[in-house]
């Protein structure tokens, strides 16, 4: 479900990825919040506020739309 999310989104929809740091199964997680900017059969590429971030769909836990970002004045 998590990733058929991914699939079907608009590229430069607002997400944030959660997903392992090592291999699925091990202990910890990190979010990757950005602009789906690209996707194919084994990875996603967001851009985050620190660059191009690469995903390994086999290590997604969870997706999302998020809202645009806050306006600052």
């Amino acid at each position: 479900m998590v990733i058929e999310f991914l699939r079907g989104a608009p590229m430069g929809t607002r997400v944030v990825v959660r997903h392992h740091l090592n291999d699925p199964g091990e202990p910890g997680a990190t979010d990757v919040l950005g602009y789906l900017s690209a996707i194919d059969e084994s990875h996603c590429v967001i851009a985050s506020a620190k660059g191009l971030v690469t995903v390994e769909l086999a290590s997604v836990i969870a997706a999302k739309e998020i809202p645009p970002p806050p306006v600052r004045t």
